[in-house]
């Protein structure tokens, strides 16, 4: 009878052991700042900065894109390989924040219009990308896409061929990031997108709905809305990832921490 209640005492406290185990490892798990893909050799990590800037992990790949905010806004992260930027806006380019976080030996990959604004001591790794041009950098496969306005009131801000978006090939691993541009047939056209990053904001690129109608065109796994902060306001990305997901259900949304409450940012 004793070795009876002995053992029942044991699997109780085991129970409450494995319980607590488990409650942590999902608190853990919901308050992880990265979204992780599992499937790749090594696995992929993207942490969102803020607005348009993000770090993506590949390997022992680190690319920091569009780094703005100074060296403060990427305490704690690896130092990058590699260094995108895809157009001269300040929310894009920072001079003074490329200067803190360059370490000599980081890529830094841009288009002609942000290269000539680099100081001499930024130039041995600068490689530049015009749209339409894809390097084999490092195990990356890095394309520069177009970005550009449509709608008429807003051609004066990204005219066609001045900036990049960028597609990064990396294992099975197919990712777009859409700079500033709205709904164009480059991007509708796109094929084998595993994770997009698109931009939905007034008056500086697209509203949501066409944001949403040209990603149900191109297909991604995995849809990122990021840059979704205009001179109103917050684009409503609850209803980006309503009208994506009802419409085709294969195409997951999902919401990353970019903004510090009400936060605005502005193109200019």
């Amino acid at each position: 009878m004793k070795k009876i209640y002995a053992l029942s005492i044991c699997l109780v406290f085991t129970f409450l052991s494995c319980k607590n185990d488990a409650e942590k490892k999902e608190k853990i798990e919901i308050s992880e700042p990265v979204a992780v893909n599992e499937t790749a050799k090594e696995s992929l990590k993207i942490i969102p900065i803020s607005h348009a800037t993000m770090v993506l992990t590949m390997g022992e790949q680190v690319l920091f894109i569009d780094p703005v905010g100074g060296a403060k806004a990427f305490k704690g992260q690896e130092s990058p390989t590699h260094i995108l930027i895809t157009d001269i806006h300040a929310d894009h380019f920072d001079l003074t924040t490329l200067k803190e976080i360059y370490n000599g030996k980081a890529k830094i990959i841009a288009p002609k219009a942000v290269a000539v604004q680099l100081p001499e001591a930024l130039q041995p790794n600068l490689m530049v990308m015009e749209n339409g041009d894809s390097k084999k950098i490092n195990g990356l496969l890095i394309e520069a896409m177009p970005m550009y306005n449509l709608r008429k009131e807003a051609l004066e801000f990204h005219p066609k061929g001045r900036g990049n978006g960028y597609i990064i090939t990396w294992e099975d691993e197919k990712i777009y990031i859409s700079g500033d541009t709205e709904d164009i047939t480059e991007m509708r056209n796109l094929e084998g997108i595993t994770k997009a990053f698109v931009c939905m904001n007034l008056p500086y690129t697209m509203p949501v709905e066409p944001a949403a109608d040209a990603v149900l065109d191109f297909k991604p796994k995995v849809v990122y809305p990021y840059h979704y902060s205009g001179k109103n306001g917050m684009s409503d990305i609850k209803k980006f990832k309503n009208i994506v997901e009802t419409n085709n259900p294969s195409i997951k949304v999902e919401t990353l921490g970019w903004y510090k409450k009400d936060q605005i940012i502005k193109d200019k």
